[in-house]
This record gives structure tokens, C-alpha cells and sequence, in this order.
């Protein structure tokens, strides 16, 4: 999900200025998409079926560092070449601009240049090499040379295993063959723009960055137009104390018996009312005080509960750091953990809890500790204050304005 809800939050900014918008995701998304008002291009795949696949539960092992971030290259480089076949199909459709996030931009940087489209990349976290911190892989920062040097080498021999299917992505094109790193340094020559939806509270940008890369603001997803809350939630969060939330997103899709499990007992031990949702992992806690959901958009929930629990992937920990309230990440691997760091930088958690240690215990002892101490919600709130400045979208807007007169010139 945290690879679609940004860019209909992006899309519906761009409709609403005139452009007429597409999303090109896997099929499952479509729904969601065209609830948001917007066209929808299915790419082939399931990434469902990936979750719960058994090479995606030996990356969740790894649980981010080295071996975690081996685990998400293989398992990305497997769904790529089919990904990028849709994506082509996609942009043939009638496209005049493509905008690209970064698992997009693994062959739709060759994709637009093949077929002479203007392009600019729409990323949600980090990829380019700074000294500023390490590479958002699992990795601790260490040190500005070291942590610039491993950015380039994730960007050079990091990038390896997908030149096959960018090369598949090529042939398909009559491009000549060029593996990621050349990708890379055509655009840093080009100057080719980068627009980061992501706040520059959260991540100044690094002023080693190449001109043409900008930190623009988060983009916000929209509330589905035809959604609203069940009058069980509205109640249940009516209560008093205000019950916490708890969800895990689309990861740990193989452990929700076991989860459950954990988050009932650690609701009891800190006393507080919750409102767990299922997620991937299939989270069902049955006990009096806590209320088990499906669905149901971030930006219209987290303002209404004390404190968040989450896996800190970068659009839920964005909604949580909107919303003002504490929160408690809990990452699992990928860039999870740079993430759950960028949190505490700005002291809205007690503590993160990194997956490998989640027990009962500390997840109770994290939730009192977030409830008790009111400068966690005074600096979230202090926090959501400054983001609430940004308009992540309609930079972006300015952006495609700018390409498309660069363009009819």
C-alpha cells in the first residue's frame, strides 16, 4: 500500500490542476485507485501472493542490515522483468508524462527515454549517495565518508542483479544496453528531477545532493470518496481513555497468529484500550477493550488515537507524524529501520522496538512510557504543526508545469 496511496494523494493535486492522470499498479490496487477518482493501469502480479511467498518470509528473517537487504534485491529483481513488460504496456496507453517512484525508475527511466517522453522521479525514500546518513537498507550510519560510500556502492554493485531486466527492458525498446550505474550518471548529468515526498522535518536535504533533486513534503493519500467509518469505530473511539493503534501494514504477512498474540497481552500488561489492524499479517485480537479493523485510511484515524503503533514504513510513519500523536515503531526490514531512527531524531517516540525484540513486555513498557511523559505528544504535536506548512503535492504540480511548457517549447 505505502507504494500507491502517496501517488493518488499526488494524482488527485495533479487533476485537480488540469492534468488528466493515471496510475500503474499491480491489480489488487485498482479499487483503491479508481476510488481516488483516478484512471487505473494494472501491471501483471500479485503482491500478495509475493507476501506470502516463502523467499519473502526468509527476507523478513534477514529483518533488515546486509542479509535483509540481499533478500529485498532478489526478491525485487525476480517480480521486476514482468513489472517493467506491464509498465511499458502502460505508458503506451496514451502518455505524455511519466512520473516515476523508485521501483518504477528501475527500467521507466529507459521506458520514457525510449519512447521520447519527458519524466521525473517521485520518490518516497532516499536513494541518492549523502554523508548525511547511511543508505535507508537497515544499516546504522557510519561517519559522512563511509555512509556516502556505501550509497554509491548500493547505487553501482548494489543495483547488479537488475540489469537483466533492464536489459530485457532495453532490447524491448532497440535501446542499447546500460546498466544501472550509467543509468545514474546520465542523470546526474542531465540534471534530471528528483522530487522527494517526504518533509524536509523529517529529512533536510543533504546539501551534497546533485542539483535537480528537491525535498518537496509528503503527499498526502486522499480519504476515498465513497468511504465512511464504521459507527462501531466512531464509538469505540468516542470512549474514553483514547484507545491506541496498532497495525503492522503489508509486512510480516506470515506471523499474524503470533502477532496477535503478543499485541493482546501487551494491550493487557500497559491497561490501555486498542484498535488493532489486520493488515497483510492478519491481525484479529479478540478481548473487551480492543477492536479489531480492516481498512480504514490512516489520515482520518490516527488523529482520533493516543499513540501509534507501526512497522515505520515511510507513508505510515508520515501519517502518524501528521496526525501529532507519539508513536512506536516497530520496524521490520527494508528501510524500516532509517525510518523508526528518523523518529526518534525527533523525540515523538519513547523508543523503537525493532521486530527481532518485539515481546509483550517491552511493547507494554514502550506504550506507558509514550502515554506518561506528555513531551513525546508536545513534540509531535510541535512536529505536525510544521509539516502542516508543506505542500509536498503542489510542488510537484509546479514541477510538471515546468516540464510540460520545457516540453511544447
Amino acid at each position: 500500500m505505502g507504494d500507491v496511496a502517496p501517488f493518488t494523494g499526488l494524482g488527485v493535486r495533479l487533476q485537480a490542476a488540469g492534468h488528466r492522470v493515471a496510475v500503474a499498479a499491480f491489480e489488487p490496487f485498482g479499487d483503491y485507485v479508481t476510488g481516488a477518482g483516478l484512471e487505473f493501469r494494472p501491471l501483471p502480479g500479485d503482491p500478495r501472493e509475493n507476501a506470502r511467498s516463502a523467499e519473502n518470509r526468509r527476507w523478513e528473517q534477514g529483518r533488515g542490515g546486509a542479509v535483509g537487504a540481499v533478500r529485498l534485491v532478489r526478491l525485487l529483481a525476480k517480480v521486476l522483468p514482468d513489472m517493467n513488460a506491464g509498465f511499458l504496456d502502460a505508458a503506451r496507453q496514451g502518455t505524455d508524462l511519466i512520473l516515476l517512484s523508485q521501483v518504477s525508475g528501475l527500467g521507466g527511466y529507459d521506458i520514457a527515454r525510449g519512447l521520447g517522453i519527458p519524466s521525473a522521479g517521485v520518490y518516497v525514500a532516499p536513494v541518492h549517495p549523502t554523508g548525511d546518513f547511511a543508505p535507508p537498507v537497515g544499516v546504522p550510519s557510519m561517519g559522512r565518508f563511509l555512509n556516502r560510500r556505501a550509497g554509491a556502492l548500493l547505487q553501482g554493485a548494489g543495483s547488479a542483479p537488475f540489469a537483466r531486466a533492464i536489459a530485457r527492458t532495453q532490447d524491448a525498446l532497440g535501446r542499447p544496453r546500460r546498466g544501472p550505474g550509467a543509468l545514474l550518471a546520465e542523470q546526474a548529468a542531465l540534471g534530471w528531477p528528483v522530487l522527494y515526498g517526504v518533509s524536509p522535518v523529517v529529512i533536510p536535504r543533504p546539501a551534497d545532493w546533485r542539483p535537480g533533486i528537491r525535498v518537496c513534503g509528503y503527499f498526502w493519500p486522499p480519504v476515498p470518496r465513497e468511504w465512511s467509518p464504521d459507527p462501531l469505530l466512531v464509538d469505540f473511539l468516542a470512549a474514553d481513555p483514547p484507545p491506541v493503534f496498532v497495525g503492522f501494514g503489508s509486512l510480516a504477512a506470515s506471523q499474524g497468529e503470533q502477532l496477535s498474540g503478543l499485541v493482546r497481552e501487551a494491550v493487557r500488561r500497559a491497561g490501555v484500550r486498542a484498535v488493532v489492524q489486520a493488515g497483510w499479517a492478519g491481525l484479529h485480537v479478540v478481548d473487551d477493550d480492543v477492536l479489531s479493523i480492516g481498512h480504514v485510511p490512516h489520515e482520518w484515524l490516527f488523529p482520533r488515537v493516543a499513540v501509534v503503533v507501526h512497522h515505520a514504513g515511510a507513508g505510515t510513519t508520515g501519517a502518524a507524524l501528521r496526525a501529532g500523536v507519539p508513536q512506536i515503531p516497530v520496524p521490520v526490514a527494508a528501510d524500516q529501520p532509517f525510518w523508526a531512527d528518523r523518529v526518534e531524531r525527533l523525540g515523538v517516540t519513547p523508543a523503537a522496538v525493532g521486530f527481532r525484540r518485539l515481546t509483550a513486555e517491552r511493547l507494554a513498557d514502550a506504550l506507558t512510557a509514550a502515554l506518561r511523559a506528555p513531551a513525546y505528544r508536545e513534540r509531535a504535536a510541535a512536529v505536525a504543526s510544521r509539516i502542516a506548512l508543506e505542500d509536498g503535492a503542489g510542488c510537484v504540480v509546479e514541477a510538471v508545469d515546468e516540464l510540460r511548457d520545457r516540453t511544447v517549447r
